[in-house]
């Protein structure tokens, strides 16, 4: 499967605790990632520095939904289901 031009959920919903450009200490859930562009593209797709979390996860008919806020509301979910 392949991303949804403009959706940008998984840069956007979910914690990001390793170093990202811009972000040295991270992301918190639901904070726009600083390498996600004004379209909602990632800035760093293919970049070595992206990180590993971001590399592994791979879009998903169950994870995007039918939708840009269908996405959202699921990865929203999972990230309240695996906060420590």
């Amino acid at each position: 499967m392949e991303c949804r031009a403009g959706c940008g959920a998984c840069c956007i919903a979910p914690s990001i605790t390793s170093v990202i450009p811009g972000m040295p200490f991270g992301k918190p859930a639901g904070v726009r990632c600083a390498q996600l562009s004004d379209d909602n593209r990632c800035l760093l797709f293919g970049d070595p520095r992206r990180p590993l979390v971001c590399i592994a996860l791979r879009p998903s008919g169950e994870m995007c939904g039918d939708s840009s806020a269908a996405a959202m509301v699921y990865l929203t979910q999972l990230e309240e289901r695996t906060r420590p």
